[in-house]
């Protein structure tokens, strides 16, 4: 009985861990609204996700907090950059699917390819806030190194990219998944992801994973 009521194991430590989830998605939203803090709310809650939902420590809304102080000021210009590049792609994205599913031939071959030309800026997103959780960048050294990790990683950044985008439409069409689907999404971003950034900082992988010195 004395591990039951253990609040590190069993579902003491499993009901911590959706009440992390739930919570850090609530706050990412309520942070989001002013539509200029994206940024840097999606690095903290990559940041929190990885370090402690993944990790199975508490702390995570201090640690939600404190990581968008850091990074506020770089992830506020990052986001000025990437919304509007965000919207951009996506209307034309609106336009040319209108245009290639009504007229068609030609024209859905353009969109076609239009649709497969999104994974290169589209990857770019993905990768920008997660960086931006993980280390520290200027705003021009982010989108170059996001840029790199996008045409380096392409399968994996496909994956990123597709898992996002059901996530977004998953959320519009149904409004209670957003109510825990942010903190999910960036969990399974992170089983990519992190893989990739412990292959160029293997100071990230936790500690039993970490090779002697």
């Amino acid at each position: 009985m004395g591990s039951f009521f253990n609040p590190e194991k069993g579902i003491w430590a499993w009901l911590s861990t959706m009440v992390d989830i739930c919570g850090l998605s609530i706050v990412w939203i309520f942070l989001c609204m002013p539509v200029v803090t994206i940024g840097p709310a999606t690095a903290a809650l990559y940041y929190t996700v990885v370090k402690r939902v993944r990790g199975r420590e508490g702390g995570a809304f201090g640690d939600y907090f404190r990581s968008f102080r850091d990074n506020f000021k770089t992830g506020l210009w990052t986001g000025l950059i990437a919304i509007p590049a965000a919207l951009l792609l996506f209307f034309g994205h609106s336009v040319v699917r209108w245009y290639g599913t009504r007229v068609g031939g030609a024209a859905y071959i353009l969109y076609v390819a239009y649709y497969f030309a999104l994974v290169l800026p589209a990857g770019v997103l993905c990768w920008l806030f997660p960086l931006l959780g993980r280390f520290d960048y200027r705003v021009k050294d982010l989108f170059r190194t996001a840029f790199q990790l996008t045409v380096a990683h392409l399968p994996s950044t496909v994956v990123v990219v597709l898992l996002t985008a059901q996530t977004a439409v998953f959320c519009i069409e149904r409004w209670w998944p957003v109510l825990f689907m942010p903190s999910v999404a960036m969990l399974l971003v992170s089983l990519f992801f992190e893989r990739i950034f412990q292959k160029y900082s293997p100071e990230l992988a936790p500690a039993e994973e970490q090779p002697d010195q």
